[in-house]
């Protein structure tokens, strides 16, 4: 059976949970986060410290948020995304002001973007679409001529890199997603990347209920007993069972996990790239883009049918996302119209480490076949 997505987990990632099961003994967060941590730093190449490892990458943005932008402030950021980020953002007290897509790479648009600044505006959050970061040297400039924050919703983009720094490298508050489905799984789980030492501070506290330095207390197995709390927090840390799997999944995402994801986004552009009914998305030439979703768009009102056609043979497909200015919760007075028509034209085809060749040669074919 051919699957849209998959967590690819095996005995390595087994015998890790088994360490924390019976030998660590440990299941709540502690030293085995403090460790997951430092490898992420060291393989985005930042300071130890940078990195702060929580449940899940929508706590991670939410915790962003939190951290940036004060009670009934606004947040610029696409439609066209996962209802987490906006979700994040109202949960931190802000207000998501829906932002329309560049057509081609379906990143945010600068200039629609600026249209919808006022004098509330404090952060504009960028979307990683399929793992792609795409004008981040304007995304930059946009927000130091605004004199915004600027939020990496990065969730689909670990292990990309742009202009040779991997994406959390660089930039000011950047939020991963570690969940089953994503470049790298710890389960479910996050991080936040920054040099923000007061984003760092209150992230690493707010994640634990908000009790001060009580990280790394721990990290070395002890408990805070008496402690002080000066603002809201939430229980968002990662479990040492995540953090242990999620260190076996990092070792693996350069050898085998990106190259497998690449070879296959390549076969399938490869096969479909001729067919004037298709559309890829523009990725950032000045990027490495490791896929964690195929999405493409099926031009002249074709996309439901296909959708149907592929479901029928037992081809899953998915629809990433449906516009967030459109739900009731987030609904907009005004119109998105590039996002709204790609949001007709949008399907996801299978893709995961797993998928076989000859499945992507079988979708393919069926395809260009009901595409004639």
């Amino acid at each position: 059976m051919i699957r849209l997505s998959k967590s690819v987990i095996g005995e390595i990632e087994s015998q890790a949970v088994t360490r924390i099961l019976l030998e660590d003994g440990y299941l709540g967060m502690g030293a085995e986060v403090g460790k997951f941590e430092d490898e992420i730093a060291a393989y985005l190449g930042v300071p130890v410290g940078n990195v702060v490892c929580v449940n899940t990458g929508t706590s991670a943005l939410h915790l962003a948020v939190e951290a940036l932008v004060e009670n009934g402030a606004e947040v610029l950021v696409p439609s066209f995304t996962f209802l987490s980020s906006y979700q994040a953002i109202s949960a931190a007290g802000a207000i998501p002001i829906s932002c329309d897509i560049y057509e081609d790479t379906m990143s945010i648009d600068l200039k629609d973007a600026a249209k919808r600044i006022t004098e509330k505006t404090r952060a504009i959050m960028a979307v990683h679409y399929a793992s792609n970061p795409a004008h981040m040297e304007q995304l930059y400039e946009f927000a130091k001529k605004h004199d915004l924050r600027v939020i990496e919703d990065a969730a689909h983009a670990f292990g990309c890199t742009y202009k040779g720094a991997k994406i959390g490298s660089f930039g000011d508050v950047i939020c991963f997603s570690f969940d089953g489905i994503k470049n790298i799984t710890s389960g479910e789980g996050g991080a936040i990347v920054t040099n923000d030492s007061k984003v760092l501070t209150i992230v690493k506290d707010a994640r634990l209920l908000s009790i001060e330095k009580d990280s790394d207390k721990r990290y070395s197995g002890e408990r805070s007993w008496d402690f002080d709390v000066k603002r809201q927090g939430y229980r968002y840390h990662m479990s040492n069972i995540f953090a242990a799997i999620g260190r076996v999944q990092l070792s693996r995402l350069d050898d085998e996990f990106a190259p497998r994801r690449m070879e296959l986004l390549q076969k399938y552009k490869e096969l479909l790239v001729a067919n004037n009914k298709i559309v890829f998305q523009k990725q950032e030439e000045q990027a490495f883009i490791i896929p964690h979703i195929l999405s493409i768009r099926v031009l002249e009102n074709q996309r439901d049918g296909l959708k149907e056609e592929l479901e029928k043979l037992k081809i899953p497909t998915g629809i990433h996302y449906k516009p967030n200015h459109l739900l009731t919760f987030y609904k907009t007075k005004y119109n998105l119209p590039v996002t709204e028509r790609i949001y007709n034209e949008i399907l996801t085809l299978p893709l995961h480490p797993e998928i076989k060749v000859s499945d992507v040669e079988f979708i393919c074919k069926t395809i260009n076949n009901f595409l004639k």
